[in-house]
């Protein structure tokens, strides 16, 4: 397996000072992911959690539903110039009867680590390939909740600890509780990670749970959020205005700048408890 973290000698400069010291590096290596043993994506990711993150990407394109619409999942053989696997290249035998990707999915995209597929042609397939409509999900959301998770995230990003270089996402219930917790230098992997292991637990839709980023809420995290049937989605940081309008749209609730107690919702306001309900 490819390795999460890295080492390298760096210059570090304080004031007049400088000295040689050792710093540690969030790894990052492609993965090619092949249904049916064609090639679909290769993504900028963190090595580890690979099969969560391929089962999460497929929920979110609408290719599976289930964890019974895949049959298999095999590192294929991906060799590097001393013969030794890379453990780069996976690929997904789709269950009998579960077609393969439509040809607007199989694009051979390459997505780099700060940004994944986005754009209209995947606004309008939310909106007419979603399964689980999360609009009628009556999930209490409770401020004062949310406004413990930004800690709770912190406290078990260890990677982020050693190298300060990656997103996390979590998803959590309406008590706070984090189910899972998964970090990647793509902010798209990570969701795909944490939706990737609900789907491996059989715990799609994700009705009555929320996701919480560490970054900005973009249109595509919104998206993935739709897809599993999450109903509120909550971000460290600041969303942008497609993510906005998706999320009104798909009647999810979204906040956003959520810090040291404060945030702003800007959708999905009749899900907030007590007297935070909008006037």
């Amino acid at each position: 397996m490819g390795r999460i973290t890295t080492r390298t000698k760096v210059l570090a400069i304080a004031g007049d000072g400088a000295h040689t010291r050792e710093d540690v590096l969030a790894a990052e290596e492609p993965l090619e992911l092949r249904v049916n043993g064609k090639a679909l994506a290769v993504t900028m990711r963190t090595p580890g959690d690979d099969v969560e993150l391929a089962h999460g990407f497929l929920l979110g394109e609408g290719v599976i539903g289930s964890r019974d619409d895949v049959d298999t999942a095999r590192y294929c053989d991906s060799v590097d110039d001393q013969g030794r696997n890379t453990y780069n290249v996976l690929d997904l035998t789709l269950s009998p009867g579960v077609p393969s990707p439509a040809i607007g999915v199989e694009r051979n995209f390459y997505t780099t680590s700060s940004c994944g597929i986005c754009g209209k042609a995947a606004l309008d397939a939310v909106r007419t390939r979603t399964r689980f409509d999360p609009a009628p999900d009556p999930v209490p959301v409770d401020p004062a909740v949310l406004a413990g998770l930004p800690d709770a995230l912190r406290q078990r990003q260890r990677v982020f600890e050693a190298t300060g270089g990656l997103h996390a996402a979590a998803l959590f219930d309406h008590q706070g509780k984090l189910h899972v917790v998964r970090e990647d230098v793509g902010r798209h992997n990570a969701v795909d990670k944490a939706i990737g292991w609900a789907v491996l637990q059989g715990r799609i839709p994700l009705f009555g749970a929320g996701l919480l980023v560490s970054g900005r809420a973009s249109f595509e995290l919104v998206q993935k959020a739709a897809m599993a049937g999450i109903p509120v989605l909550a971000a460290v940081s600041a969303p942008s205005s497609l993510a906005v309008e998706l999320a009104a749209e798909q009647g999810m609730t979204l906040v956003g700048f959520l810090r040291g107690g404060s945030m702003n919702v800007y959708t999905g306001h009749h899900r907030l408890t007590g007297s935070m309900r909008q006037r």
